[in-house]
């Protein structure tokens, strides 16, 4: 066995993370290529192993998901955003909240529910005229804000309530843009972008609150009323089981994390779409032979199978979550390389989404590979835009069911042509968004 898996050597103090801030994508790549299952590296002071073997992956994930755990954020800008939200609060807070959750997250409510997200995707898609120049990314994140807001806090807010949550998507997102300064710097010390990130949080604050109070007045106190999220926590809170903090840090995890994935997901499909006419040609054949003129809904969606495949395909090269960490609990052993408690593992959907060893022609974008008798040949933990296991995203199935509604109501009517530069270039932020702005040309069918 050998004890440390093989890696760059990086420079004093900064280690690789001057490399990885220049571009995360390349640098995740070219690990995967050079080094296959296990690379070592060091960002900045911290020792991180980059896990690309789908087998480990599926134990650190799956089988002994209970010997690893989310690395601790609490102290840094992350925890300040989500605070003990479902995305990083581990343990018996983790579990009493994903209980709390899953009701409102179950298919049998979401199945009931697919004419809404269909309302709000005729509704934005009614603002189009043939010609527009539309930046299709802001399209897609307003359109998926309106189904959160809906399906999960049982709101509907102004335009102008939406353009201000919006305006404050960029500042936090910069703020999780790497940095080798951060990676080296103690978390005390001040850093130019703090003042903006911490105004952007005070307003989404200040939003959420509007949110709740406005909420509380037609919640009720019935277990058999509204099943929202939103709605669940204010009982929950009532009947003394939740916080106030703990209610603000669910809702601000729902707010970002359950629209920006979605949104990021139809802008690449659109793109990729545009890029491929005979693709698109085959998704409007689907569309006409399913759907036809009725509005898309729940009883087409399991028939729409290629449509699907597009999806799944568009998260395949650009996963909105590009890499996702862990930290064992305890010493382990992964892929023959000994791996000590408390050492940060990157698990990469990028690098491995992408790899060869996986996929023929990884880079080339093939729906077709999304046939049964195709995807079992690879590995289950060679593709994972949703993480897996226990902390699987719980927003997996409301995901797949808004990408497909939201793109069968548009593309029932439009086609939609690309007008920026290609290739596209990535921001690494949390979650990784398209560079220059996504502008697309409305276009009847």
């Amino acid at each position: 066995m050998t004890s440390l898996p093989p890696g760059p050597k990086g420079e004093p103090l900064f280690g690789s993370s001057r490399t990885y801030a220049r571009n995360p994508f390349r640098f995740i790549s070219a690990l995967e290529r050079a080094y296959g299952d296990v690379a070592r590296f060091d960002m900045g002071p911290m020792d991180t192993y980059m896990v690309c073997d789908p087998t480990a992956i599926e134990r650190i994930l799956v089988s002994a998901a209970d010997r690893f755990r989310k690395p601790d954020f609490q102290g840094d800008a992350l925890g300040d955003l989500l605070g003990d939200g479902l995305l990083l609060s581990e343990g018996d807070t983790w579990e009493q909240q994903r209980q709390l959750a899953n009701p409102a997250f179950s298919m049998a409510r979401l199945s009931g529910m697919a004419d809404r997200i269909t309302s709000h995707a005729k509704r934005r898609v009614d603002g189009w005229d043939p010609g527009d120049a539309v930046d299709i990314e802001r399209e897609m994140t307003r359109t998926t804000l309106d189904v959160i807001l809906d399906l999960m806090m049982g709101v509907e807010l102004s335009e102008k309530r939406v353009r201000t949550i919006e305006e404050q998507l960029m500042p936090l997102g910069q703020r999780f843009e790497p940095d080798p300064i951060r990676f080296a710097a103690p978390e005390w010390m001040p850093m130019p972008d703090d003042a903006a990130f911490d105004e952007a949080v005070e307003t989404l604050d200040s939003i959420l609150d509007d949110v709740i109070d406005v909420r509380e007045e037609t919640v009720g106190t019935d277990a058999d009323g509204p099943m929202d999220f939103l709605s669940i926590l204010i009982r929950a809170r009532d009947d003394g089981v939740e916080s106030p903090e703990q209610l603000r840090d669910e809702m601000m995890t729902m707010l970002l994390a359950g629209h920006d994935t979605t949104a990021l997901t139809l802008t690449y499909t659109w793109f990729l779409l545009s890029e491929h006419p005979e693709v698109e040609r085959k998704v409007h054949e689907e569309l006409d032979k399913v759907v036809g003129d009725d509005d898309p809904a729940m009883e087409h969606v399991r028939d729409l199978e290629y449509l699907e495949w597009v999806i799944q395909e568009s998260m395949r090269l650009y996963p909105p979550v590009y890499t996702i960490f862990r930290e064992p609990t305890e010493d382990v052993t992964l892929s023959g390389y000994s791996v000590e408690a408390g050492t940060t593992l990157m698990l990469p959907q990028w690098g491995v989404h992408r790899s060869p060893r996986f996929y023929d022609d990884p880079e080339t974008f093939d729906p077709e590979r999304w046939r049964p008798e195709r995807a079992k040949q690879r590995p289950r933990f060679a593709y994972f835009p949703f993480g897996g296991g226990p902390r699987h995203c719980i927003g997996k199935h409301l995901a797949m069911l808004e990408a497909q509604l939201i793109v069968a109501t548009t593309a029932q009517r439009y086609h939609l042509e690309f007008l920026g530069e290609t290739p596209l270039e990535l921001m690494p932020s949390l979650t990784a968004h398209p560079r220059q702005e996504m502008r697309m040309r409305v276009l009847e069918r």
